[in-house]
Parts: C-alpha cells; structure tokens; sequence
C-alpha cells in the first residue's frame, strides 16, 4: 500500500510539474546585428502576436522562408499587426554572413545572433527552420519545424486566428 501511495503521489507530482509549466518565452540573452545583448523574455509586439523564426545562413530552407515571408510581410503587418523576430543560431564560423546576407535580402524583421545557442535551447529548437507564433499576451501558441513552399500560408492563417 505505501509503494501504491508513494507512486500516486509522484506521479501527481511529476503531472502537475508539468502542467504548470508555462509555455511563454524563456529568458536568454541574444544580440542585435549592431552587438547590442538584449534579454529574449522583453520581446514584445504591444499585445499583438509575433513570429519568432530560428533560421541560419547554411539553411536553405530557412532563407526560403523568410524570403516568401518577406514578400508578403508588408500586408500581414497591415492587417495584423504581427512582427516577426529573425533569430540567427549561425555559430563562429558564420556569423560573418548574417549581416550581410541580411542587408542584400532586405528583410524588415528583428534579426538577433543567437551566439551560444542558448535561446535556440531554451526553446528546445532541434533542427531549423523553426517557426514559432506567440500571441499578445506572450504565449507561444503554434510551433512548426521545417519548410515547404506554402507553409508561410498555414501561419498566417494562425496569426488571423490570432488578431480576431
């Protein structure tokens, strides 16, 4: 019986341990393109939703997707209010590429280096790209790995979803 009520016991605990976890943006420190440190937990788009894109310059996929997404960035801002964070987990090697690629792709986004791939962990970001959607009160609501041509439609219909 103490065997049945110990397991009872944890198991409850190890439940309620994990629905209490919050599925909000964790705290971690990112740079801007200019150097600047700046803490992952004050991202914010004043109570409207936001993309948190995890991409790399080796990634083509991910320079597929943001590239669609650029093309149409301009009319989901307009309708949604919607910004999208572009962060780089290029490492060492390559990060030299990011502001440069970044500058000749003329992206309207948020770009942040994610130099030790501390957010890219926190996140439990396996693979890019990966694509995450928070709303206005900073709950991450949708998550997507991968890329295909077509995807950045799904995601926008989440972010409508989102501003009705």
């Amino acid at each position: 019986m103490n065997l049945r009520l110990t397991i009872l016991i944890c198991s409850w605990l190890l439940i309620s341990s994990v629905l209490a976890q919050e599925s909000t943006l964790p705290s971690s420190v990112v740079k801007s393109l200019n150097g600047a440190a700046f803490d992952t937990e004050d991202f914010n788009n004043g109570g409207k939703p936001m993309i948190i894109n995890f991409w790399a310059t080796w990634c083509s996929p991910c320079k597929k997707e943001l590239n669609n997404i650029a093309e149409v960035y301009e009319d989901w801002v307009e309708e949604s209010g919607v910004k999208l964070i572009a962060i780089s987990i290029d490492d060492a090697r390559s990060q030299s590429r990011v502001l440069p690629y970044v500058n000749g792709s003329a992206w309207e986004y948020e770009i942040y280096i994610d130099e030790n791939q501390d957010f890219k962990r926190a996140m439990g970001v396996n693979n890019v790209p990966h694509t995450f959607l928070v709303d206005g009160s900073g709950n991450i609501v949708y998550s997507h790995n991968n890329y295909a041509p077509g995807d950045e439609y799904e995601l926008y219909e989440k972010i409508l979803s989102l501003s009705n």
